[in-house]
């Protein structure tokens, strides 16, 4: 007897075995095998001491998740000189009470923050399919696309609060300082780029000149702020958003980026170029999901330690 199409039935099991195995593994063990990963990247001036940057992102808390909580909370253990979090805090209208929880070791260490589109609006079930179809029609969240409908709006300034309580630097279109160390490190960051929320033109200006380094912060990857920090001179740009693809083919990489950058540079430290001036890109491929598609596939979750070094 055959299956349906002409597949033999053992075959057609076997498929269908193989694709629950595959589902199984990326949400039950790679969606949760948290894991860090270390950068270099000689931006300093030269004489200045490395820095340690702890960048999370897309942390995209749900209730419950304690594994995720705890990883979190044990990469205090690092030891940064700042930490800088790009976005996607949030999965979960009631999920800001871990979020704080899961940060507050990180808490003691200066940092900066920007938010992404998940921590102002809930997230809505979607179909996966419709992030390729948005990307061979060239729209990616509001950009492009009718601006949303219905959305369910988070509770984002009680984390605010906690993080600006706790010292970070709410950096949403706008320019922040901290002294690290006796060096001054100032920092350039927009509100989140996917949903129009980015205003360039409030920090206009490029690297402040009286600063020992200068780091533009950013949540989405959209070509029109990278091409603009770059073309201001920034030496080093930090972004998270992409998940890193996410649902990624071993040894071909990411399908989409769910913004306009290319897929080369989906996931950790790249160049940009603009405007004859070159800067180091590094996109986190963070360490949560969306709370319904709670899976990741060869792109396992992360945060990242960049030691920052003085230029050749």
């Amino acid at each position: 007897m055959r299956a349906r199409y002409g597949l033999p039935l053992k075959i057609t099991a076997g498929i269908t075995a193989a694709g629950a195995a595959g589902l199984v593994y990326a949400a039950g063990i790679e969606a949760r095998s948290y894991r860090l990963r270390r950068v270099t990247v000689p931006v300093l001036p030269r004489g200045m001491r490395p820095l340690r940057v702890l960048q999370v992102s897309d942390i995209h808390m749900v209730s419950g998740q304690r594994k995720k909580r705890s990883w979190l909370q044990s990469l205090a253990g690092l030891r940064p000189d700042v930490v800088v979090n790009t976005g996607d805090n949030l999965s979960d209208p009631e999920g800001v009470p871990e979020v704080l929880d899961a940060l507050g070791p990180l808490m003691e260490f200066p940092g900066v923050y920007v938010f992404g589109s998940n921590d102002y609006y809930g997230p809505k079930l979607r179909n996966p399919a419709r992030y390729l179809l948005e990307k061979v029609q060239g729209r990616h969240g509001l950009n492009g696309n009718a601006p949303a409908v219905g959305a369910v709006h988070n509770p984002w300034e009680g984390m605010r609060d906690a993080f600006d309580s706790a010292g970070w630097l709410d950096l949403t279109n706008t320019r922040g300082r901290l002294k690290l160390d006796g060096y001054e490190i100032a920092f350039t960051g927009l509100d989140d780029p996917h949903i129009k929320r980015d205003r360039y033109d409030k920090v206009l200006g490029g690297p402040e000149k009286d600063a020992d380094l200068s780091l533009a912060v950013v949540h989405a990857p959209y070509l029109r702020s990278l091409d603009a920090f770059t073309a201001d001179g920034y030496p080093l740009i930090l972004a998270g958003h992409t998940h890193g693809g996410q649902l990624c083919i071993p040894f071909y990489g990411a399908l989409v980026t769910n913004c306009d950058l290319d897929t080369d540079r989906v996931k950790g430290l790249s160049t940009h170029r603009a405007e004859g001036n070159v800067s180091y890109l590094h996109v986190s491929a963070g360490c949560g999901t969306n709370r319904y598609t709670p899976v990741r596939f060869a792109c396992p979750p992360e945060a990242t330690l960049l030691t920052l070094t003085p230029r050749d």
